[in-house]
């Protein structure tokens, strides 16, 4: 008869610091690094709802990326958003203007030290009303899903009885 070795298997160790979050595991540390914008998915699958275009969608990202903190609205120079987009300055306006008609941005014009008219400062608040009034019917979708994905799951013998 042989005998086997006696091998102690260590317990894993914990990692020294925290876990790396969702986005770090996706994109990594390098763009992790770079910063990333909170785009709730209620505006990314409400665009139509909200009756703006890809332009404007696109606006809202940009300034939604820009705006780091409630009490320091984004304040980007046309030029600067134009620039990013990749379209022209002229383009920004009117795109701005129906952001502000459909009531989800307000533009504020200030004056410099020097008493020249700067960026606008761009107010995201009736965007951000307008997502928290369509959230009730995010979540009434959600529980039909969920209560749904439940029925389909149960057994037919089991499933209470349909009215």
């Amino acid at each position: 008869m042989t005998t086997q070795d006696n091998t102690v298997v260590a317990f894993p160790t914990k990692p020294d610091g925290p876990a790396p979050s969702s986005f770090e595991r996706i994109w990594g540390k390098k763009v992790k690094s770079h910063g990333y914008a909170a785009i709730p998915t209620i505006l990314i699958r409400s665009q139509h709802r909200l009756g703006i275009n890809s332009t404007q969608f696109c606006l809202l990202i940009h300034l939604l990326d820009l705006f780091w903190s409630p009490d320091r609205p984004p304040f980007p120079t046309k030029q600067q958003l134009a620039d990013r987009i990749g379209i022209k300055p002229t383009s920004i306006k009117p795109n701005m203007k129906a952001l502000e008609t459909a009531g989800l941005i307000q533009r504020v014009q200030h004056k410099t030290s020097a008493g020249d008219w700067g960026a606008n400062t761009y107010h995201l608040d009736g965007l951000i009303q307008k997502i928290k009034d369509l959230e009730p019917d995010f979540d009434m979708e959600k529980k039909k899903r969920l209560a749904e994905r439940k029925r389909v799951e149960t057994p037919k013998g089991k499933r209470p009885k349909e009215q």
